[in-house]
């Protein structure tokens, strides 16, 4: 009998039946503890979010397009809303820890997976081991004692293990340090908004026309990397309560304030400084409020970009291994020692002690800048991945209480149309490497899947 000659219920049943079979199963007990709220959640997006880029972005962007680069942020934001609602939707559905690894492993199966985990693994850890040095020179430059290299090599030694230790004893445990660590952030950065808006002058806000679309491509491509890393923090989701609910609440939440905030910042330096922003491209920030606060608030910026870059590092230790932990549990990485789970902290604890010590010594012996920017790029690869598996997970998943974006399939269809505009004005160069790298990646699975023991 023709299938399409059946009544569509019967045939809807049929298919969701052939797509669950084939479908990777979800684990229904991890052995990890759900202690995550959705505020945590949340804080824990705008953690990694809320970078050190934030800190030097404002005066880059101003030297390309002055008040108009206003536009890239509200480009940059839409893209990523875009992208965040699609998360929601996924996340709604596979609650279980790995994130961007998990959503795209179950929906597409072991190579997307595989290729998913691995670019996670190393942009973010050749990423930490940059922030971690940066850290350090900030540090340094406050405490002039400890600007000398036996100092540097004590201080990423301290900083990666006892990050690690932190979160090898519990979930909790790592997730009370990024609240913290986002509180810290954020409260240099309100004062500076609050404040400076009744500092700047309207000469330097004046529109003076609308970019080339090139040039908006262009900048738009630097500063979404600003925006990205929410992505990361959905890792933990398996250890999210409520995750049906406190997943898509605790992205819309945070992106949208992200969105906000960044803009503000924008608005505060260009109206506080001017053309002269521009000028300040190592710390525009501290420069600003220095110029309404004074010294205090020079060094009040200067003490949140370092509070920044540590919570940075610390989200991604909290995050990154559970990718880990979750691709060796399902034996998409053929290590199933990372799978292990701590029996009295209910932690991957392996996983978290090989990620922190291979930033370690990326860390101390230098890391692999050419592979952050293929990586950085391949991760708009992913984010059409998960635009993808909501278009799929429409057509076999009918979960009455997951997330579901208004809309029909206009947002993921729009998402990819927008994330394939943003590709194709990378160098070809980078273009050609990013390709490479994921076929390098596929043919890598195909061998390792080829001779792994049933």
């Amino acid at each position: 009998m023709n299938f399409y000659y059946l009544e569509p219920p019967v045939r809807k049943i049929i298919l969701q039946s052939i797509i669950h079979m084939s479908k990777q199963s979800l684990p229904e007990d991890e052995g990890l503890r759900r202690e995550i709220s959705m505020w945590a959640l949340a804080a824990n997006i705008f953690n990694i979010v809320v970078g050190a880029g934030i800190f030097v972005l404002p005066a880059l962007v101003s030297r390309s397009m002055g008040v108009e680069s206003l536009l890239a942020y509200l480009f940059c934001g839409f893209l990523m809303l875009l992208v965040v609602l699609c998360y929601a939707e996924v996340g709604s559905k596979i609650t279980v820890t790995g994130g961007s690894y998990a959503f795209i492993y179950h929906t597409f199966g072991g190579m997307a997976g595989f290729i998913t985990v691995i670019l996670f693994f190393c942009a973010t850890l050749t990423a930490d081991a940059a922030v971690a040095n940066a850290l350090y020179e900030v540090v340094a430059g406050l405490i002039p004692a400890m600007n000398h290299s036996g100092a540097r090599f004590v201080f990423l030694v301290v900083l990666f293990l006892g990050l690690g230790y932190l979160n090898v004893r519990g979930v909790k445990e790592g997730i009370t340090l990024v609240k913290l660590t986002t509180l810290g952030k954020l409260i240099p950065l309100l004062i500076l908004v609050v404040t400076g808006l009744f500092f700047i002058e309207p000469e330097n806000l004046e529109w003076t026309g609308l970019p080339a679309t090139s040039e908006l491509a262009g900048i738009s491509m630097l500063l979404f990397f600003a925006f990205q890393g929410a992505e990361s923090g959905l890792t933990a989701s398996g250890e999210v309560k409520d995750p049906q609910r406190s997943i898509p609440r605790a992205l819309l939440i945070s992106m949208i304030f992200i969105v906000l905030l960044y803009m503000l910042i924008q608005v505060v330096t260009l109206g506080v400084l001017g053309p002269e922003l521009e000028s300040f491209t190592e710390n525009p920030l501290a420069e600003t409020a220095g110029r309404f606060i004074g010294p205090f608030g020079f060094t009040l910026l200067t003490i949140g970009a370092a509070i920044s870059m540590f919570g940075n590092i610390s989200g991604e230790i909290l995050n990154i291994p559970r990718s880990l932990f979750s691709s060796a549990r399902d034996n998409t990485l053929p290590v199933p020692v990372l799978a292990r789970i701590h029996n009295r902290f209910k932690t991957p604890y392996i996983a978290i002690t090989v990620y922190v010590l291979i930033g370690l010594t990326l860390a101390l012996f230098g890391g692999f800048a050419p592979l952050v920017i293929v990586s950085n790029s391949a991760i708009l690869i992913i984010y059409i991945g998960i635009a993808a598996a909501v278009i799929k997970l429409r057509k076999v998943d009918d979960q009455p209480s997951a997330f579901r974006i208004p809309g029909g399939l206009f947002v993921p269809i729009l998402t990819i149309i927008v994330i394939l505009w943003f590709v194709s004005g990378l160098e070809t160069i980078d273009i050609i490497t990013g390709i490479s790298l994921l076929i390098f990646l596929a043919i890598l699975y195909a061998i390792i899947k080829r001779f792994k023991k049933p």
